[in-house]
């Protein structure tokens, strides 16, 4: 007779033990027991054994010495570079020569004819009237000379950062090897490489476009491979069911839904590449930035806002123009105009030759001189006025100096005192849990090694102050751009509203307005972080934006038909099905922000900012680039702390 023996129930774990991030944080908990008192008792100080630390200033200065003697002999200088060289000062010189040629009248006619053709007569006035103001300044040959740098250099940027983001959007093992070159790309300061572009290419030209390129390219590429990837798989399938092709599916199926991505992509690397117009003009790109560069030297607020006006409004002009073209918009005179697509470029050329030729005839190439007007002293008066009443005493409130003390010593001071006060091996445990309880091992390994490095290569304390104003600069931008992007996504009219002043904050060189915030808040590392937050906040509010109106509407419109009140739209609906692009937010937010860090040198900032201005200044390709290095290093160790890792799914699964 057989015998039943009844098995012991097992005893069902609570929920949140049975989590993957449970079992995580127990697993950090007992190595955390288990290593710290090893560590601290072998190295119970915060600061970074000099044991473990490598100085590279020699080989770094031999590398320097060998470019400098071998730059006018050595075929890789003479048979590639030497081409790249001439290639981007032929294409330069060409544009530019195009641009005086046709005149004043010429060139303002063809912008407006082109921005009349894509969207209606609006837009043409509005170019038009960007451009004449852009003479009106005085400014009308620098502004040409910046414009034909930037043609060449956008087109560039574009070219390699589509390239990038089409090899990033279709492979997820190009994604990963991609991630930390774009990081590289993006985060590392103008002034860290314009000293290693100068020694291969010389002061001039080809320099300053290439390191814009550097700069410009990796919003591209983002947005590429993002928009790539967020392509709806229904139609994917429905295409592949079809039959075809894997280079069909891209060309009539993922390209084409990744539209707005691309325009957005285009938008920022025109945004980004005029930002670099000034920093540019420190290696001889001349033009609008070079007068932007002279007038701030002299501490001429009003000289440098009237070359600074004329990159906004060409940032304007051509994001209005390129943004038209690609989503096919415009009025109702423009849509039912009889002059079809194949003659349009043509009778546009035909004008501007004919306007061009009437103008010659007339002697009016050139800009009137009779026909400027002078806003530099108004403008250095309304300064004064600022610095004089805003700056301290003022009632109830207290001035901006005050604000500026108090944001020093209630957050900087607290979180950079707490980071150097925490033991080197204590950060690098922070840095591997935090990463990899929103990634995997492999992500927290990135994070630690790239946090490691900074002190290998003898930089801790000065990056910990770093890292300090980054994570103030970072958390201000988030806020306020979360917020105000949430706002104008939920409002046509508040986007519209802020667009403008969007493109002013982001394509208005640092240079310009770094001079009224240290009038109004001082010399320190508050207008360091004030300089960082202007500069990165649009590209996270315009991402957000973006992000929350491309949401489903059949979703959407689910939740409205279930009751759900506009917060519950928003929280339960709109931010989960936008979280690639708020993460995109957030990663762009950071490496906005550090790409500023040298600005906030120049101002009191200090730390890793200071020794890349010092570096370049003095020649110190070791001091420069170290320092460089150092905030790439912070920059992938913050990227890899704040962007989730996903894994790919088991079959079966």
């Amino acid at each position: 007779m057989a015998t039943v023996t009844a098995t012991a129930p097992r005893t069902a774990l609570p929920g949140f033990l049975r989590s993957r991030a449970t079992a995580k944080l127990l697993t950090l908990a007992a190595v955390a027991a288990l290593l710290a008192p090893l560590l601290n008792a072998r190295w119970g100080s915060g600061s970074w054994p000099h044991a473990l630390t490598v100085d590279l200033s020699k080989p770094l200065a031999s590398a320097s010495d060998w470019v400098i003697d071998n730059r006018d002999s050595h075929p890789l200088f003479l048979y590639f570079f030497g081409y790249i060289s001439n290639a981007v000062v032929l294409l330069v010189r060409a544009v530019y020569l195009t641009l005086l040629a046709a005149g004043w009248a010429g060139v303002t006619a063809f912008g407006a004819l082109v921005a009349w053709r894509v969207a209606g007569v609006r837009l043409a006035a509005g170019t038009a009237a960007a451009l004449l103001a852009c003479g009106a300044l005085g400014m009308w040959v620098p502004t040409m000379q910046t414009l034909a740098l930037m043609v060449v250099a956008v087109l560039a940027s574009v070219a390699v950062g589509a390239l990038l983001g089409l090899a990033a959007g279709l492979s997820d093992r190009l994604d990963r090897a991609l991630r930390p070159v774009l990081d590289t790309m993006q985060v590392l300061p103008a002034f860290a490489y314009l000293l290693p572009v100068v020694l291969v290419f010389g002061i001039g030209v080809p320099a300053a476009v290439l390191a814009t390129v550097v700069y410009a390219a990796p919003p591209m590429a983002r947005l590429t491979a993002l928009g790539l990837r967020g392509a709806d798989p229904e139609v994917l399938e429905a295409v592949e069911s079809l039959g075809a092709t894997r280079r069909q599916r891209l060309l009539t199926a993922r390209i084409p839904l990744a539209r707005k991505e691309l325009l957005l992509g285009l938008n920022q690397t025109i945004m980004m590449a005029l930002s670099m117009a000034v920093i540019a003009s420190v290696i001889g790109a001349g033009g609008l930035g070079d007068r932007v560069y002279q007038a701030l030297a002299s501490v001429d607020v009003g000289a440098a806002l009237a070359a600074g006006i004329p990159i906004v409004l060409l940032a304007v002009v051509l994001d209005r123009v390129t943004a038209a073209a690609g989503s096919g918009t415009g009025d109702a005179g423009t849509r039912h105009r009889t002059i079809g697509r194949p003659y349009a470029l043509a009778v546009t050329l035909g004008v501007t030759v004919a306007v061009a030729l009437a103008t010659r005839l007339l002697g009016a190439l050139e800009w009137p001189s009779g026909a400027t007007l002078d806003i530099a002293e108004p403008v250095n008066r309304a300064v004064d006025w600022m610095t004089a009443h805003l700056y301290s005493g003022v009632p109830v409130v207290g001035g901006t100096a005050d604000w500026a003390g108090h944001f020093t010593t209630w957050v900087l001071d607290p979180v950079r005192d707490g980071l150097q006060w925490l033991p080197w091996w204590s950060v690098l445990l922070v840095v591997a849990a935090l990463s990899w309880l929103i990634g995997t091992w492999r992500t927290a390994l990135t994070a630690v090694l790239a946090m490691a490095a900074i002190g290998v290569l003898g930089v801790w304390e000065p990056s910990l102050d770093t890292l300090s104003q980054v994570m103030a600069a970072v958390a201000v931008t988030l806020v306020l751009g979360f917020a105000t992007g949430i706002a104008a996504a939920r409002s046509d009219r508040v986007e519209r509203a802020l667009r403008p002043v969007l493109d002013v904050c982001q394509t208005m060189p640092q240079f310009v307005y770094l001079i009224p915030v240290v009038a109004l808040f001082g010399v320190g590392r508050a207008p360091a972080v004030a300089a960082a937050v202007v500069y990165a906040l649009p590209a996270v509010v315009r991402i957000t934006t973006q992000g929350l109106r491309q949401v489903d509407q059949a979703a959407l419109e689910s939740a409205r038909s279930l009751g759900a009140t506009g917060r519950q739209q928003l929280w339960q609906v709109q931010i989960p099905l936008a979280r690639r692009a708020l993460l995109l937010a957030v990663n762009q937010g950071v490496v906005l922000v550090l790409a500023v860090v040298i600005i906030g040198g120049l101002v009191g900032g200090g730390a890793l900012g200071y020794d890349v201005a010092f570096g370049l200044a003095q020649g110190d390709l070791a001091t420069g680039l170290v320092a460089g290095a150092a905030i790439v290093c912070l920059g992938l160790m913050l990227d890899r702390v704040t962007q989730p890792t996903r894994r790919s799914a088991k079959k079966g699964a």
